[in-house]
């Protein structure tokens, strides 16, 4: 390993993580994507700013639930979207049982696309339902605001 593609390659990826969180996953795709045929390189790179605490797996999964959550996604999507991202289960699963507003943002998503209309049909309330499914929400969750 030459030290001068180690700065190289440490210096960018430095670059990117100032910009915002990144998965180990994420950040070895896209070093790889612009330095092909480093991967030893890339790796020890990764694991030189792991340990320092530059990159951290778990508060990116903080981080990404709190960022999804604000846009309207419930746990299920955002547990999907982070599993295709290689974090950890149990970061996952932790930064999930931390949050506490599901049940709000589920209510806050419904008022926003149907107006605060009442679903007064089996057709209506499996509309509103299948809204709420596709955005990530649980079916406990579901049930409880409908």
């Amino acid at each position: 390993m030459t030290s001068e593609a180690f700065t190289v390659i440490y210096n960018k990826a430095l670059d990117l993580v100032s910009r915002r969180e990144h998965s180990q996953y994420e950040l070895i795709q896209k070093l790889n994507k612009r330095f092909p045929e480093t991967m030893p390189i890339i790796e020890e790179v990764v694991k030189k700013l792991a340990v320092n605490n530059i990159l951290n797996d778990e508060r990116f999964a903080e981080m990404y639930l709190n960022s999804r959550a604000r846009k309207g996604f419930g746990p299920k999507k955002i547990e999907m979207e982070l599993n295709f991202k290689k974090v950890d289960s149990s970061f996952i699963a932790i930064a999930i049982a931390e949050y506490e507003s599901w049940t709000e943002n589920a209510q806050n998503e419904l008022l926003k696309k149907f107006k605060g209309v009442k679903p007064t049909d089996y057709n209506s309330k499996m509309k509103q339902k299948q809204f709420l499914f596709n955005r990530g929400f649980s079916s406990q969750i579901i049930e409880r605001i409908l």
